[in-house]
């Protein structure tokens, strides 16, 4: 049997922690072929753990720190 592995696709805002329900910034890949989500909060807290077990993680938490502009311009309104 092959396996072929694609490329995770983005976590978007449907995508919830499994830990808490917030908007999960991390994807966990298991070995067994499962997967778990995290926010960043339990990305972090989970994190020395979570890559003993994981064949990959997808962390998009990056994405908190960026703002643009037109976000910005909103808040001043």
């Amino acid at each position: 049997m092959t396996t072929v592995l694609t490329p995770a696709s983005p976590l978007t805002a449907a995508d919830r922690c499994d830990r808490c329900g917030a908007q999960a910034y991390l994807r966990v890949v298991l070995a067994s072929g499962g997967e778990l989500l995290f926010c960043a909060h339990h990305g972090r807290k989970f994190e020395p753990e979570l890559k003993k077990i994981a064949v990959e993680i997808q962390d998009e938490s990056g994405r908190l720190s960026s703002t643009t502009a037109a976000a910005t311009a909103d808040d001043e309104r």
